[in-house]
């Protein structure tokens, strides 16, 4: 997504789209919505977790130029509800404190330093770049008050999340506490409609004895 760095004293609206696609293609596009919903769903139980994605974040009141939309941010701290963009000064002045973008082939090297320079500035604590096709993965976490890039970590451990995020033949895996993988929504469904069908055989099964043992003059609610 597209970046500016500005002040402007007269100008105090605040855009919620830059008029860009959220994605540039669909593998970009299904990483997004693989990312983002999978730790919304992570932190679904809590109402002070707010995971977006390709939302405007300002970070400082009155400047409407200096702004970045990530593939998807992390804020702890912050209700779950809707927002046309985060303003931070409207947010406690909590930054989010986890970032991902997804590498499209219309981003530039200077397009991704320049976001990185972003996110170092204005205080995210964990910022991952994923690459879906180069299967690679970049991490960096914040050591006090830099940086630190995690060079040979595979998987990487996501101290805000519990998550863990390895490159594994070619794709990218990402582990809940819990030990389950992220899905994509499609893989959500199949696996939904294996237990849906799973659920009916066990049923028509249990039918089948029961009326086999009434016919045997046995009451199977008495066993």
């Amino acid at each position: 997504m597209h970046i500016t760095h500005a002040f402007d004293t007269v100008l105090t609206e605040y855009p919620e789209s830059d008029g860009q696609p959220m994605a540039e293609n669909t593998i970009q596009f299904r990483w997004i919505t693989t990312i983002q919903g999978g730790i919304d769903a992570l932190f679904s139980d809590r109402d002070d977790v707010f995971v977006a994605g390709d939302l405007f974040w300002y970070p400082i009141e009155g400047d409407n130029k200096t702004r970045v939309a990530p593939d998807v941010m992390v804020v702890f701290g912050r209700p779950r509800r809707d927002r046309g963009s985060y303003m931070q000064w409207r947010e406690d002045g909590i930054a989010p404190q986890v970032v991902f973008e997804v590498i499209s082939p219309g981003n530039t090297a200077l397009e991704m330093i320049d976001k990185l320079e972003f996110y170092d500035t204005f205080g995210v604590e964990e910022y991952y770049l994923f690459d879906p096709q180069s299967m690679t993965l970049k991490a960096w976490q914040r050591n006090g008050e830099r940086y630190l890039r995690l060079l040979k970590e595979n998987p990487v451990r996501s101290p805000r999340l519990g998550l863990s995020f390895g490159i594994e033949g070619e794709t990218l895996v990402i582990t809940r506490p819990d030990g389950r993988q992220f899905e994509t929504f499609v893989e959500m469904y199949h696996r939904a409609e294996k237990e849906r069908e799973r659920a009916e055989k066990e049923h028509e099964r249990a039918e089948h004895l029961a009326a086999y043992l009434r016919a045997q003059g046995i009451n199977p609610d008495s066993i």
